[in-house]
């Protein structure tokens, strides 16, 4: 296999009602090799369709009912699995990919075989494409390890999983609805580093239907449980964080997107 190759890594996407926003995020893929793609079709009505996109190889796994976000991605990374494929490429529809982010995702995984997952640094947007702010976490697993209960260290669009990793680490769960992906990512961090590219390789939209928004409590709740269970007393990022949580229980969705486009303004490194 050359660098250049993909022959191992699959797109993994969740879609519920989103054709239109699926074929533009997919469309944004621009790599030098074939990828395949698994679109996880969580009971839409109509089924979503599978579009024809130059360069990728695209499956459709459709779930019987409606059954949420982590159990679409646990029957995602199970299908992955099965097909022998090494890493799963998340991303969501309406977000859209930089050139080449696979490439160097998975080229960075292949010489760094402690790291089981690896983001990359993003950008915020309306969905008019406008910019708000941008994300640029820590990069180092040590570093990262430090302050994740204090700020979300990852993008989970962004993100590239080894999917042997993930499946023994128990695989994305519901029990911690709308936080499945920290939920994930520390119990990885219990025998795996994780990591980020400090480069951009995604353009998130942030809208008012999506799940920080619409489940903004849920996942405020489920944040919490999580950074209560792995709390280090010694750590004061920890302390840091929880208090954070407890302000996304108690303000305003748009006093916080407001107070993030004032910490983190487009363009910061």
């Amino acid at each position: 296999m050359t660098a250049t190759d993909l022959n191992d890594v699959a797109i993994l996407i969740p879609a519920f009602n989103a054709q239109a926003g699926l074929e533009r995020t997919l469309a944004s893929f621009c790599e030098d090799a074939p990828v395949r793609v698994l679109i996880v079709d969580d009971g839409s009505t109509p089924p979503i369709a599978a579009p024809v996109i130059r360069g990728l190889d695209i499956d459709i796994l459709r779930m019987p009912v409606n059954g949420g976000i982590e159990r679409a991605l646990q029957a995602g990374i199970d299908a992955l699995d099965a097909r022998g494929v090494r890493y799963a490429a998340r991303i969501d529809a309406g977000d859209f990919a930089t050139p080449r982010r696979l490439a160097k995702q998975r080229a960075y995984m292949e010489a760094n075989p402690r790291v089981a997952a690896l983001g990359m640094w993003t950008h915020v947007v309306t969905p008019e494409g406008a910019p708000l702010f941008d994300l640029t976490p820590p990069t180092d697993p040590a570093a990262i390890r430090r302050v994740m209960l204090m700020r979300s260290c990852f993008s989970h669009p962004s993100m590239m999983l080894r999917v042997e990793a993930v499946r023994d680490a128990g695989n994305y769960r519901a029990q911690y609805r709308a936080a499945e992906d920290l939920d994930l990512f520390l119990r990885l961090m219990e025998r795996h580093d994780c990591a980020n590219l400090p480069e951009f390789g995604l353009y998130y939209e942030m809208n008012e239907r999506g799940i920080s928004a619409t489940k903004r409590r849920t996942q405020a709740l489920s944040t919490l449980r999580l950074q209560l269970r792995y709390f280090r007393a010694g750590n004061l990022p920890d302390w840091i964080g929880v208090a954070k949580s407890i302000a996304h229980l108690v303000l305003p969705y748009r006093a916080l997107r407001s107070l993030k486009a004032r910490l983190f303004p487009a363009g910061a490194a």
